[in-house]
């Protein structure tokens, strides 16, 4: 006989809330194989695969709407999207044992227990890969010139000692938490008393690009922080960061008009 899961025992099975699942089955997302006289709801294995794939598909952050198509698409092949995301995993997997292997040196070098490199402080934490799309995007969305801003900024930040490099990174920390407080006191981003720091804001850019940032330039840069790798990173500063930051630039460079 097929063993089958009330809402309840899939939910602690899964480590998922009730609730969730219920809305899975509001939206159509997963429907339970059948409801009982009891009215119940009751999961079989097939529910419980697709109810992997959602949690696994979630995890690599896809929202609802998009799992529903996938899961739903004429051909669905379980066995090879489950290929197919180990092999994703994996890659993620060797590339964060590096980090920790990077972060481990850096403890042990900062203890007096072991030295490194000025190269090896940074092995493992930028992925080519990643680093190599994200300039095509910017290139596809900004046309061919900014493969040259992207050239010197690359020569900028390698032409830096690693005291100047923890300098800067410290100032735009400093710049940042400041904006963010502004955020969280409930500043308006348009309200000219973020100009200082805003202005510090756009002269950390210029050194970071090695040439002038003007307002034209600093407002095409806010377009630019509307990339999701941009967002994803403001948001973990402060929640509602992103939109904040990008309408405090985009105001900044139009009063200078």
């Amino acid at each position: 006989m097929t063993k089958t899961y009330t809402v309840n025992q899939l939910a602690r099975l899964a480590g998922v809330t009730v609730r969730t699942l219920h809305h899975y089955d509001d939206i159509g997302l997963l429907k339970p194989a059948f409801t009982g006289e009891n009215r119940y709801r009751y999961y079989c294995e097939e529910e419980l695969l697709r109810l992997q794939q959602i949690l696994i598909l979630r995890e690599l952050d896809m929202p609802l709407a998009e799992i529903g198509a996938i899961l739903d698409a004429p051909g669905f092949d379980r066995l090879g999207t489950l290929q197919q995301q180990r092999e994703r995993l994996d890659a993620q997997a060797k590339r964060y044992a590096g980090m920790v292997r990077t972060i481990d040196r850096t403890i042990a070098h900062l203890k007096g227990e072991g030295a490194m490199t000025h190269e090896e402080l940074y092995s493992g934490l930028v992925d080519p890969k990643k680093q190599a799309e994200y300039e095509a995007w910017l290139v596809e969305h900004y046309g061919e010139q900014i493969e040259q801003d992207i050239i010197r900024s690359r020569a900028k930040m390698a032409g830096m000692s690693k005291d100047e490099q923890a300098a800067m990174m410290a100032e735009l920390k400093d710049i940042e938490d400041g904006l963010a407080e502004a955020l969280r006191r409930g500043l308006p981003p348009q309200a000219s008393a973020l100009d200082p720091l805003i202005e510090r804001h756009r002269q950390w850019v210029g050194v970071s690009w090695g040439r002038e940032c003007p307002p034209e330039a600093y407002a095409g840069l806010a377009d630019v922080y509307e990339h999701p790798d941009f967002r994803a990173r403001y948001e973990a500063i402060e929640t509602g960061f992103a939109d904040y930051l990008i309408a405090a630039m985009r105001s900044w460079a139009r009063r200078q008009d």
